[in-house]
């Protein structure tokens, strides 16, 4: 029929187009065309086929079959249906219904692997913790959110669902494979973690124990009743359990190795350092002990022969025989003191050589200066007696302090003079040797043209101390109370250390390139040093420390003195210099600012906190969403914008153990707003912008840390508001002319 002639050419027609983009199989080899049987069919198929002869050419044989019969000698009746002549049963329903069931299968194929593929990606992207609990969590949440995705089992038989079912199994065992990696790396992530926590715990018990230690040692002489404290081997043993914890880490073929080695190396270092020191020390504390109690023994003596003395009745000497007796009485308490005596004080120090020290040393003068001086003031048995006594503790107090301001300020000159010295070494034995033609072999290509990278300003530092602030600091030795004015006279000098220490970073990376090469080894040989030049580029980095130490000391000693006021506030400016090396230090840090920091105005405030947002308007990312616990970051609070970074995995070593910043966005503090406790939570605040479409509620590690920030920010604020109240001020003087003049037309023209 015509009906079914027109469905032969659509399908001739779709035969042509699939052919013709490749989509039939591989493997087709022969065309059979079965021609219409009555006349007119057969006359319109041919001159159609004539017209439309370019759309059926084909790369594969095409043959025109007449009838039926000689479409059976090419394919066999079993696999011909029955309008075909064939044996072959064919119901259309029934394939549809498995067509559509294959389909449905396929989708879901998809779906599933599309499923697999995206929880892949999801964990693939996921970053570890820094926390014990937050990578515990993480954990529990991503295996449970695992075992909801399991793939079902699939019973299907047809040939086209057994390939479905292999890259479906394809997939799953790929997805299967790295989940127990994913999952491998999260435990390890919170063993590491587990390390760390475990690792810090055990160096600030090291460094709680030395504090102790060293204040028991510090002030010995005033704790006769003390015996030494325990010896820390608890500790120790822990510290080493888990050196070898981390042991077996790295034999486990932990992910972090790089990270736990070092610190496994460390502590069994400082376990070490530790251990010897501790002996030391004790041996130091056992007989420093003995000494103090030869001196409360020496003490004792003397308070027994004053009690001696002032016991004598004065009618008693009046007579010769009484006077003989009382001296003969004297005579055998002299001879019954013994060791109890310390007639030879240099003979002690000689003693007890290896445990003394300035000041152990000045306080044991003051003891037996006090003991031999009360000797002569007889017994407190009157208020004339205790006012003397009074009188003679006043007096070594002030002697102590004087005695201490002095050797502090010989500590100061003497170190200024070591340090300026450490400096011109440096300068002349490295720096300049650079420039030295006949050293010029020795010096690797990235060392060539690169010493003003290597020494930063270090001469200029030189210069000033030797020209101008050790002489000056020399100025004040008989007067070391008022020294703090030296430093204040020359504090714009002493911020060149900010330029110094910037620098220290680049010096740093160009000192681990080239610190094995010939040149270094050749010069640190030539001036005998044990140490290696890094050791002596950290010498200005530790003078600068050193000065606050020095003033807190001078301060310590000088509490109600003329200079004291200028102590406290030299201090407080050194402080600040360091605060401003280190806050800058951070600053340069940070990676991916395109803008100029410059114009950001100065660095008030920088730090570490837990940061949750919320957007009240728009659309939301999909990985603000998404979290289940803070982000991680590093808040920079300049004049005129907050910076939010990322604060990445500190990398280096020695001075240059830093860590980098990425940054992430900035706000404006113009158009910010503050709310100082955020869902009850005392370390809690919210920074908003934008009537609070963006909320960030920021927490800070301790409540005390939270009150510093907010009073800055609201620091800022303050004095934006003030600063645009002073502009409106002066924009409206400025417009009163032009009033002045519209109230001039008015009243003219008031119409």
């Amino acid at each position: 029929s015509s009906v079914h002639h027109a469905a032969k050419r659509v399908m001739d027609r779709r035969l042509h187009i699939l052919f013709k983009n490749g989509s039939f199989p591989g493997n087709l080899q022969l065309v059979l065309v079965l021609r219409p049987t009555t006349l007119l069919q057969r006359t319109l198929s041919d001159i159609l086929f004539k017209f439309n002869k370019d759309e059926f050419k084909m790369k594969v044989p095409v043959i025109m079959l007449s009838s039926i019969t000689e479409l059976h000698s090419y394919i066999d009746r079993s696999q011909l249906t029955q309008e075909l002549g064939g044996t072959q049963e064919y119901h259309h329903e029934k394939w549809i219904s498995h067509r559509t069931a294959i389909e449905g299968f396929a989708l879901m194929v998809k779906k599933t692997a599309q499923t697999l593929q995206s929880f892949g990606s999801e964990l693939a992207e996921t970053e570890l913790p820094n926390e014990i609990q937050a990578t515990t969590l993480l954990l529990s949440t991503h295996t449970s959110k695992k075992d909801k995705t399991k793939v079902a089992p699939f019973t299907h038989t047809h040939t086209h669902t057994h390939t479905l079912l292999s890259q479906l199994d394809e997939t799953e065992r790929a997805f299967e494979e790295f989940w127990v990696r994913h999952q491998t790396k999260l435990e390890q992530c919170l063993q590491l973690r587990h390390f760390e926590h475990n690792y810090r715990e055990k160096l600030a018990t090291f460094s709680e124990n030395l504090v102790k230690m060293e204040y028991l040692w510090e002030d010995l002489p005033k704790k006769s009743d003390l015996l030494l404290c325990p010896g820390p081997q608890e500790i120790l043993d822990k510290a080493l359990a888990l050196s070898r914890e981390g042991d077996e880490l790295i034999q486990n073929s932990h992910y972090a190795e790089d990270s736990i080695q070092p610190k496994c190396s460390e502590l069994r270092a400082v376990s070490e350092s530790v251990s010897s020191s501790l002996r030391d020390k004790k041996d130091h504390l056992l007989k420093a002990m003995e000494l103090h109690h030869r001196l409360e023994r020496a003490s004792k003596w003397v308070d027994d022969g004053i009690y001696l003395l002032a016991s004598q009745p004065v009618d008693k000497c009046q007579s010769h025989e009484g006077a003989e007796l009382a001296l003969q009485e004297l005579e055998r308490y002299l001879d019954n003191a013994g060791q109890n005596q310390l007639t030879d004080l240099s003979t002690i120090w000689g003693e007890y050589d290896m445990v003394l020290n300035q000041q152990f040393r000045v306080r044991g003068e003051h003891v037996l200066w006090f003991n031999i001086t009360f000797k002569w003031t007889g017994t407190p048995r009157c208020s004339r007696d205790v006012q003397i006594i009074n009188t003679c503790l006043k007096s070594v107090q002030r002697k102590v302090s004087a005695l201490e301001k002095i050797h502090v300020m010989n500590e100061l000159l003497e170190t200024e003079r070591a340090y300026v010295e450490e400096l011109l070494c440096v300068l002349q034995g490295y720096a300049s040797e650079m420039d030295n033609p006949a050293m010029s072999p020795l010096i690797p290509a990235p060392l060539q043209n690169k010493k003003e990278i290597l020494f930063g300003n270090m001469p200029e530092i030189y210069h000033f101390h030797k020209r101008t602030f050790l002489r000056e600091l020399e100025q004040y030795t008989d007067c070391p109370e008022l020294v703090g004015r030296c430093f204040l006279e020359r504090m714009t000098d002493l911020q060149i250390y900010e330029k110094y220490c910037h620098n220290k970073p680049r010096s740093e990376s160009l000192w681990r390139q080239c610190s094995d090469c010939a040149f270094f080894q050749e010069c640190q040989k030539k001036l005998e040093h044990k140490l290696g030049l890094d050791s002596y580029l950290l010498k200005p980095v530790q003078r600068i420390t050193k000065y606050q130490l020095l003033l807190k000391e001078m301060l310590k000693y000088s509490k109600g003195c003329e200079g004291a006021d200028d102590l406290q506030e030299a201090l407080t400016s050194i402080l600040g210099i360091l605060k401003a090396v280190n806050d800058s230090m951070h600053l340069i840090a940070i990676t991916g600012y395109e803008g100029n920091m410059s114009e950001l105005g100065k660095l008030l405030m920088q730090g570490s906190f837990s940061v949750w947002t919320e957007h009240k308007k728009g659309h939301a990312k999909v990985k603000d969403l998404a979290r289940f616990k803070p982000m991680q970051r590093h808040l920079f609070l300049h004049e005129k914008a907050l910076l939010f970074c990322k604060r990445r995995e500190e990398n280096g070593e020695g001075y240059e153990k830093a860590p980098s910043y990425s940054f992430k966005q900035s706000l404006s503090m113009s158009a910010v707003g503050i709310t100082e406790n955020a869902k009850g939570d005392n370390k809690k605040f919210e920074i908003w912008c934008n009537s609070r479409e963006e909320v960030y509620i920021v927490q800070a590690p301790t409540a005390e840390v939270k009150t510093t920030w907010v009073n800055e920010i609201r620091k800022v604020l303050t004095t934006q508001l003030q600063a645009c109240r002073g502009m409106f001020t002066l924009q409206k003087l400025q417009l009163l002319p032009s009033l002045f003049v519209l109230f001039l037309v008015k009243i003219s023209h008031p119409t």
